[in-house]
């Protein structure tokens, strides 16, 4: 994971990404990424539930 922190409490996923930073351009050139779960991935404690996540900004 990139830039994403990820929690469960009572039932309610958080989802925490710095929008300051930024991990270069996207493998299209199009956008620069600034968060990413790199494909699906479970949520802490939920191994039953997916998540993929991708933050951006064009350029």
């Amino acid at each position: 994971m990139k830039n994403v922190e990820m929690k469960v409490e009572n039932n309610i996923l958080t989802i925490k990404v710095d929008l300051s930073k930024e991990f270069g351009p996207s493998s299209s050139g199009k956008t620069i990424i600034i968060a990413s779960t790199e494909g699906n991935i479970s949520v802490p404690e939920k191994e039953s539930i997916k998540i993929g996540l991708n933050v951006y900004k064009k350029k």
